[in-house]
């Protein structure tokens, strides 16, 4: 990433920047802006619950949790992290049992935020507040949550032509009723894996509206046609608002997550790698809207079979059940959250002023 460093100085020889905002990987650009006395705001992608861990791995080297140990300690908790609820070592990042590079580079990035003039999370205050007022107690920097970062203006205008069909079949079917399946990409999984989770979807009897890309085929050679629709690409969040979505099948990644909030379903997660993990058992456990799909992880995973598989997808698209009901009554208070956080007055629109203010003001504009 560092080949960017003379081009971007280039680009800065030509304008006069307020402030730059940059991706907290990009460590090397907390130097750029210092050198040239240029405000650097780091912004965090993913969850600010990700960010804090990072930020305690001393503590975790304390404890005996780092270096990460998942065959031997994999269900130890975590329960001394300041701002975070107690979770398991298996529950981490995979960053923390993966390539020692790709650590040492995190960590890298991370003790430069100090060094910066505001840190920005794209996440809801309300659904992480212990974390970011933990985080504001050691970090002697503005800290502003500047809401979940998707595409939720004018969803309903927001016609596209090239969702291959999806939108029109969820029109013709009934409210609650259609299972978005939306893995990702299958990385790591098996064949055997990715063949029951197809035969076990079918099997459930749901309907299913499935996007997939390299899969595609393989799924519908083994679904057919009769209860689902598979298509290469639609537009997620319009789709997830729709009437006829009642649950989602996630990998977990943080946009898919905070777009499945913002939509207001229950989850079930199948998590691969990195935050993933960790969001899928915020999902589960902390938030208690979804079921975990797989179990666990790497050398310790263990095959999920389609029997299994289509029992889960029944059970989180049963309207009736009394566990169903609450799922989805927290689904829908959760989302309540996410719409008044990004509605006028919210805490997404204060923290954005409040951070256009503070840059304004620092800048004499």
């Amino acid at each position: 990433m560092t080949k960017l460093q003379e081009p971007f100085e280039r680009l800065l020889d030509r304008l006069e920047p307020s402030v730059i905002v940059c991706d907290t990987f990009l460590a090397w650009m907390v130097g750029v802006g210092n050198r040239r006395n240029i405000p650097v705001a780091s912004l965090w992608a993913t969850p600010a619950l990700a960010f804090t861990v990072l930020q305690h791995i001393d503590l975790m080297v304390q404890n005996g949790h780092f270096p990460v140990n998942l065959s031997e300690k994999g269900n130890e908790q975590i329960d001394y992290i300041p701002g975070i609820p107690p979770m398991r070592i298996e529950d981490l990042s995979t960053i923390f049992t993966g390539n020692g590079q790709v650590m040492h580079r995190l960590r890298e990035a991370i003790s430069l935020v100090p060094k910066t003039q505001y840190l920005l999370f794209t996440t809801i205050y309300e659904l992480e507040s212990h974390t970011i007022d933990a985080l504001r107690n050691i970090i002697p920097i503005p800290i502003y949550s500047i809401g979940p970062a998707i595409p939720y203006f004018n969803l309903k205008d927001n016609d596209n032509d090239n969702d291959y069909g999806s939108v029109q079949w969820l029109n013709s079917q009934p409210k609650s009723s259609v299972l978005y399946v939306s893995q990702g990409s299958f990385l790591s999984v098996s064949k055997a894996q990715i063949d029951e989770i197809i035969v076990g979807v079918k099997n459930s009897g749901v309907r299913f509206l499935w996007v997939a890309h390299g899969e595609a085929s393989r799924i519908k050679e083994l679904c057919g046609s009769d209860e689902g629709v598979v298509v290469p690409w639609c537009d997620q969040l319009k789709v997830l608002c729709h009437p006829s979505i009642g649950g989602f099948w996630s990998h977990c990644g943080w946009n898919s997550t905070k777009e499945g909030i913002f939509a207001g379903v229950p989850f079930l997660t199948y998590p691969i790698f990195a935050d993933q993990i960790p969001n899928s058992k915020t999902i589960v456990e902390d938030w208690k809207i979804g079921w975990k799909v797989r179990r666990g992880i790497g050398k310790e995973e263990q095959l999920v079979t389609r029997e299994e598989i289509a029992r889960l997808v029944r059970r989180v698209m049963d309207l009736e059940s009394e566990e169903g009901k609450e799922m989805r009554k927290r689904a829908k208070e959760l989302r309540e959250i996410c719409r008044r956080a990004t509605s006028e007055g919210g805490s997404a629109e204060t923290d954005i002023d409040a951070f256009i203010r503070e840059i304004s003001l620092s800048n004499n504009l």
